[in-house]
């Protein structure tokens, strides 16, 4: 099962740096594209920072914490006995995400956004969603369904 998880995680990341290439392509040149009027657009965006612009150019500081966290889910998803497919469904979108934007990071200094939406400020990315759904998904596994709430719980299984 960790194989196939590594190999979905980089499938994620591959997806990732397709679509930017497309954004990249078509989008860079005319900036705004927008698809839902007054809801969703296109906006092609260079993040040199965290979310909302935040700790603009700490490249490096970014890419060590991305690669950290990174080695640290492989690490979980090699070493550890885990069985919930709760928990690789995370653990796929994270480290997928997570490549995908370390990708831009080393390569261009910044992380290609395009996905505007007008009830959320910031603009975001494909690896951005992956990485916000696998951490919800992971809050969810920890909270519900981890060894040790299973333990609590008298239960022996894991899913």
């Amino acid at each position: 099962m960790p194989f196939l998880v590594l190999g979905l995680a980089v499938l994620i990341a591959v997806i990732d740096q397709i679509i930017k290439i497309l954004i990249s392509t078509f989008l860079k040149p005319i900036g705004s594209f927008e698809i839902i009027p007054n809801f969703f657009k296109l906006d092609y965006v260079e993040n040199r920072g965290a979310a909302f612009g935040m700790m603009a150019d700490a490249r490096w500081i970014f890419i060590t914490f991305t690669i950290i966290v990174t080695a640290v889910f492989v690490g979980i998803v090699i070493r550890n006995n885990i069985k919930s497919k709760l928990f690789y469904a995370s653990a796929i979108l994270i480290i997928g995400g997570g490549i995908g934007n370390l990708i831009d990071r080393i390569f261009y200094g910044y992380v290609i956004d395009y996905l505007s939406l007008s009830f959320f400020p910031p603009v975001c990315n494909f690896a951005d969603y992956c990485i916000t759904v696998g951490a919800v998904l992971l809050v969810l596994y920890i909270i519900f369904f981890s060894d040790s709430k299973n333990r609590k719980l008298g239960n022996k299984t894991d899913e």
